[in-house]
């Protein structure tokens, strides 16, 4: 059996992302192995009975565990401060076993309108295919969480900071009210990183991401992960991932656990630069407004202040209207145009045409999101190259 390797719980996530959760084959290899194989054989029947009622712990099929799986939610759960994670194949993924696994028919879902399109589409498309309601909420208002409660009601929703408008959430508040309303709370925390934002410490059931974004960050493939207590996985997570099979690949896990390794020095210079930025474009005559989580003018600042350690590697920068959004994102030379986020490159895109272009006008006006709006999402290069590329552009806007 390989070793396993656990960090003393004092460290820092610096030092446990880079050495928690690895196991050590017989070879003792320094880098995490890659076990690409879709099962595992027993020395005798019993064995594999074993295996399979759990008496014994080890491995069965890549659709339900896989060693190199297993490294990354063990890493996944130490940095994010929970019991368990379970990996999924995309972050849609994980976002969709986090609800769908607690869900029937007869439930109630509360979320903030300001989401991405792709969980809109899950909470008001196809959870209602299974007799799931559903209620859309100012995510800012804790009243509107509150007054949206039903018998019914099950669990809540949100993102915070919201994609593409980062706006942000009082998540310890509406933990409480979905408490007092006997509901779980799942979060999206995609865009602040387990690094800036500790949902589960602020009272959420589950954390979500997608592994494709900063995790990875480097634009090389998909994944995500469900975090929670042991008892949120075994009882709503565990089965529906086992049984429906959106399984990450191992050879997709080994990429995030080398991604993992440098997420703090990645997420902390962009995060750096981000904020470089923000104050360097703030006020400029091209820009209707400039959001940005790490910036005094943001209008939650006080709910950042109290639970984030900093701002975001995103900028949400609106221009008067498309053309002009068109305009600036064309004449751009560094910053490439991509619907990706979290990346070494820099990338920008424009939500009303891409990420949340199935919505109507009045319902991208009602998310926030104008046609004038783009989402710049900060890199690696250096900041005075991304700052002169984006002044350039706007001068052509």
């Amino acid at each position: 059996m390989p070793d396993n390797k656990t960090v003393p719980l004092d460290l820092r996530p610096e030092t446990r992302l880079v050495h928690d959760g690895t196991l050590r084959s017989q070879f003792g290899e320094t880098s995490e192995a890659l076990f690409l194989t879709q099962g595992h054989v027993y020395p005798s029947a019993e064995a594999c009975e074993a295996r399979f009622t759990g008496k014994d712990p080890g491995f069965l099929y890549a659709r339900f565990s896989n060693p190199t799986v297993s490294m990354f939610e063990r890493r996944m759960a130490s940095l994010e401060g929970a019991e368990a994670a379970r990996a999924t194949a995309s972050g849609m993924a994980a976002v969709t076993a986090a609800l769908v696994g607690q869900l029937r028919a007869g439930d109630h879902v509360v979320a903030a309108r300001a989401l991405f399109g792709s969980c809109r589409y899950v909470i008001e498309d196809f959870l209602p295919r299974f007799g799931v309601a559903s209620t859309l909420v100012d995510g800012r208002d804790l009243d509107a969480w509150r007054n949206a409660v039903r018998a019914e009601t099950k669990t809540f929703f949100l993102e915070s900071p919201a994609n593409p408008t980062l706006e942000v959430v009082d998540i310890a508040g509406v933990a409480e009210i979905a408490r007092a309303a006997g509901a779980t709370l799942v979060v999206d925390n995609v865009f602040a990183t387990p690094l800036w934002q500790r949902p589960l410490e602020l009272g959420a059931d589950c954390v979500v991401y997608s592994a494709t974004k900063h995790i990875d960050g480097q634009g090389r493939c998909l994944g995500g992960v469900v975090l929670a207590s042991e008892d949120f996985i075994q009882t709503h997570i565990h089965t529906y991932l086992r049984q429906t099979g959106p399984a990450l690949s191992p050879f997709n896990a080994w990429v995030l656990l080398k991604g993992l390794e440098t997420l703090a020095v990645r997420v902390e210079r962009q995060t750096r630069t981000a904020t470089h930025l923000a104050d360097a474009l703030a006020g400029h005559p091209r820009l209707k407004r400039l959001i940005y989580p790490g910036r005094p003018d943001h209008p939650q600042a006080a709910v950042i202040a109290r639970q984030m350690r900093a701002g975001s590697t995103l900028i949400a920068l609106e221009l008067a209207d498309k053309t002009a959004a068109f305009r600036l994102m064309n004449a751009l030379g560094i910053i490439a145009i991509s619907n990706n986020l979290g990346d070494a490159k820099s990338l920008i895109t424009h939500p009303a045409t891409t990420t949340h272009q199935r919505f109507t006008p009045a319902e991208r006006v009602q998310m926030g999101v104008s046609d004038g709006l783009l989402r710049l999402s900060v890199g690696l290069e250096h900041e005075e190259d991304l700052l002169g590329d984006l002044l350039g552009a706007l001068e052509r806007a």
